[in-house]
């Protein structure tokens, strides 16, 4: 089976990611989102990353058309499932509304066709679960920015099989990405490793160790980070830190990945960095 028609639900920053690099790739592109307002801001974004390659000169206006020209828009899914080889979702981070979406994804895509998660730290098996085809059910964990991140997290659920997990794993290289297997824990490795510092910077802010400039400037001066761990927290969101970290708490039961009561905080009060204007820093 070639992956012909790739399909992305989910329009958001990594949806409208993985579909520009996919279309960026050569595939045929179908970008699905319910609210028609998130479809176009999703190909607003893939219009100003394409521009900024052309200005840049990794691009000629012609090759940027031809991009855009290989992705189509709906608000429909059944539609957007309807002829998909593989579908990538890429919805809120939230077990019911990713177990909702794969019902039905399972019910709309032809049996042929693989269902793909860009869930950051939720078990595939649970995922794959709902659905009458768990082996064709698999985690793919593009990194964001999805354009300039080379890295995706494969992840077999308890039931994937082998030659789905040797298509995802292809189809991953042929988009320029770079596969790592994973096992199916919570947090899978990135984010296993990745929220539990973020956290531990926070409870160093909310203990009074340091304010947040300073804790960045620790960590990208002496340990060479290209970024503090809290402005990469406002950078992806601190209702998704705080979720991620509320997967591994449950998940592993350990007293480590207890949330600081300071993420949960800003989190109540709305500020959820950079998306909302305000986090650990303020955002124009």
């Amino acid at each position: 089976m070639s992956m012909g028609q790739f399909t992305v639900v989910g329009a958001g920053q990594m949806g409208s990611g993985i579909a520009q690099v996919a279309a960026q790739s050569g595939f045929q592109v179908c970008l699905m989102d319910l609210d028609e307002a998130y479809v176009q801001k999703g190909l607003k974004g893939i219009t100003k990353n394409l521009a900024r390659q052309v200005e840049k000169g990794r691009m000629t206006e012609g090759e940027k058309g031809e991009v855009l020209g290989r992705i189509r828009p709906t608000t429909n899914l059944r539609e957007a499932a309807g002829k998909a080889d593989i579908v990538v979702e890429a919805v809120v981070e939230n077990m019911q509304v990713k177990t909702d979406v794969f019902s039905q994804l399972d019910e709309a895509a032809p049996a042929h066709t693989i269902l793909a998660t860009n869930t950051s730290s939720l078990p595939i098996t649970e995922i794959a679960a709902v659905t009458r085809r768990p082996e064709q059910v698999i985690g793919m964990h593009f990194m964001n920015p999805v354009p300039v991140m080379k890295l995706v997290e494969v992840i077999r659920g308890l039931a994937t099989s082998d030659e789905v997990y040797h298509k995802v794993e292809q189809l991953a290289r042929e988009m320029g990405k770079n596969p790592v297997e994973v096992n199916d824990f919570p947090g899978f490795v990135a984010n296993r490793v990745l929220m539990p510092m973020i956290n531990e910077a926070i409870y160093a802010v909310y203990e009074g160790v340091a304010e947040p400039e300073a804790v960045d400037q620790v960590m990208k001066l002496g340990m060479n980070h290209p970024m503090g761990p809290l402005t990469l927290a406002d950078f992806i969101g601190l209702d998704t830190c705080l979720y991620i970290m509320e997967t591994l708490y449950d998940g592993f039961g350990d007293s480590k990945y207890r949330p600081c009561p300071l993420l949960r905080k800003y989190v109540k009060a709305g500020w959820l960095g950079k998306k909302t204007g305000r986090g650990f820093y303020t955002y124009g």
